[in-house]
């Protein structure tokens, strides 16, 4: 999927951040939509039908999340949170509602476009991919194998299970509580020592430099992304 004619809907009370976001929008072949409150935000998302939602967190009649709840009871459509909040709070609750992203201002123009079209990427794969591909590392799901530049990678059951659980969401943020809910079950959300574990035992054995990682991104504080 090229960005060409891909729908993006900005939702922000921001009149400058509105016309700045659709300028250079539009200028990478963007069609925008803009919305400046959640509710408006939320009926032109029936109507405009979006590829993509680019959401403030604080809007003038509902909080941003609100917004994320909303669209998330009917739509998989990605969404990328801009906000000047940079609590880890905030960050959190939003990806736990289902937010693929989360930026905070003033950001680079550069990578929030990096991050839109790895957003659009992903949600133009199918949901199940037999082998995935990232550069020198393929991953056969149907096989539960693992290659680097072509060599076997042994990993145990629980770093697999982590591993197929990242490269499941290219691109996006997933939280310390929901890895570790998805791989080690309910009532392991807190017990975030597993998780730095693992994931430098998986860097050890997936990249090529383990202090340097190009796949597996921390996002500080709140989780982490595999690109």
């Amino acid at each position: 999927m090229t960005n060409a004619g891909s729908r993006v809907l900005i939702i922000d009370d921001e009149e400058q951040m509105r016309r700045l976001l659709q300028v250079a929008f539009n200028a990478h072949d963007y069609n925008t939509a803009l919305a400046v409150s959640g509710q408006e935000g939320l009926g032109l998302a029936t109507v405009f039908r979006p590829d993509l939602v680019i959401l403030d967190m604080s809007l003038p009649d509902m909080e941003g999340i609100e917004v994320v709840k909303n669209l998330r009871q009917w739509s998989k459509v990605p969404i990328i949170i801009l906000s000047v909040r940079e609590g880890e709070a905030d960050k959190i609750a939003a990806l736990d509602a289902g937010a693929d992203d989360y930026v905070t201002k003033p950001f680079s123009m550069g990578e929030l476009l990096a991050r839109m079209r790895t957003a659009l990427r992903h949600a133009a794969s199918p949901d199940v991919e037999p082998v995935l591909n990232f550069g020198d590392l393929e991953i056969d799901l149907a096989h539960r194998q693992v290659q680097l530049e072509g060599q076997e990678i042994r990993l145990t059951p629980t770093e697999y299970e982590l591993l197929k659980l990242l490269v499941s969401h290219p691109g996006k943020v997933l939280t310390h509580g929901q890895i570790l809910w998805a791989v080690w079950g309910p009532g392991y959300e807190k017990e975030t020592h597993y998780l730095r574990v693992y994931i430098g035992q998986l860097r050890h054995k997936i990249e090529k430099d383990a202090s340097r990682p190009q796949h597996i991104i921390t996002e500080p504080a709140v989780g982490y992304r595999f690109i």
